[in-house]
């Protein structure tokens, strides 16, 4: 992955030289009317729970509604340019994801989304690993036999997940380049339908979020090899993670909140202040962690369209060296 330093530097110069923290000022009193936060997904998914945690946190803090909007297709692409198209006035915003800002823009050529210019960071919200899982029969027991049991079946063995495009996939292409091994992508029409091939046998194995699977790995019925997140997870303390094994490996589900580029800077500010202040509530550090979702604060406007930036050339590498694309 030897482009990846300049796709990171072209990537970081567009976020100053776009100014990803958005100019301006708010006129009046912000808000005085219902403020819209779009969700790239269906309702019940990952990025729909986290949304309306958010939501609801800002509407009790600020004191206004914060309504979620579910608007689902494209893997949140299309979610995300109709929040790039709308007013930067701070009453459209967005809880994107890994899948939504990162990967998606890589992989769908007929959208002309510019994440790092067209959108403005505000805030982190929150980091959740995957985990590699096999049905608790396989005789597979570490990634060190996924690994020899992929080149053993010579580029046939596959693994599921909810899509195209979605983290859990792109974790698998990660390890299989990782590995030096050929797998094959089974996508599914969402997550659940891949887990319930994975417990019948259908399907080797798969990444999974570690909310879906959390359940099954402590009731018997999937073993966990490892989790994607640099560190161990509290949760699994036994569970290695895959960069024991592949130094840097790193492919977690992230959640951020973005705005139209242009919002102007205080309204930016306002919503990094109260997301990092209720953030450090046990209360919703426990309710996040419900489902799999570790934070360590809302960082900066600054930190978080560079952090966007990062992860978007990082996949974007990996679909070209892939050759990974949607139309």
């Amino acid at each position: 992955m030897t482009a990846i330093r300049g796709l990171l530097m072209a990537a970081l110069s567009a976020v100053a030289a776009a100014g990803f923290v958005a100019q301006g000022h708010a006129q009046g009193k912000y808000p005085d009317h219902p403020v819209k936060v779009v969700v790239g997904f269906a309702a019940g998914g990952g990025t729909d729970v986290a949304g309306r945690v958010i939501a609801q946190k800002l509407s009790d803090a600020i004191g206004q509604s914060f309504v979620v909007e579910n608007r689902a297709g494209a893997s949140g692409l299309i979610a995300s340019e109709q929040v790039a198209k709308s007013p930067a006035d701070g009453y459209t915003i967005m809880v994107g994801s890994q899948t939504t800002l990162a990967v998606a823009p890589a992989l769908y050529k007929k959208f002309q989304l510019d994440v790092v210019k067209d959108l403005t960071g505000m805030a982190m919200i929150g980091i959740s690993p995957l985990v590699a899982v096999v049905n608790a029969d396989s005789p597979i027991k570490s990634i060190k036999d996924l690994i020899a049991e992929a080149k053993a079946r010579n580029g046939t063995m596959n693994f599921g997940s909810g899509g195209v495009g979605t983290t859990p996939h792109m974790a698998g292409e990660l390890l299989a380049f990782n590995a030096g091994v050929k797998m094959v992508h089974v996508p599914y029409r969402g997550e659940a339908p891949a887990l319930n091939d994975l417990l019948g046998g259908q399907i080797p194995f798969m990444f999974s979020n570690l909310s879906v699977v959390k359940g099954n790995i402590e009731g018997g019925k999937l073993r966990a090899l490892a989790v994607t997140s640099t560190k161990r997870v509290p949760s699994l303390p036994n569970v290695p993670t895959l960069a024991e094994t592949f130094p840097g490996f790193d492919a977690a589900t992230w959640f951020v909140l973005v705005a139209p580029a242009g919002t102007p800077v205080d309204i930016v500010q306002r919503m990094n202040r109260e997301v990092g202040e209720f953030l450090k509530g046990d209360a919703i550090k426990q309710r996040l962690a419900g489902f799999g979702l570790a934070t360590s604060g809302a960082g900066t406007p600054q930190s978080t369209g560079e952090f966007i930036a990062r992860e978007q050339a990082k996949w974007r590498e990996l679909a070209v060296e892939l050759n990974i694309e949607r139309q």
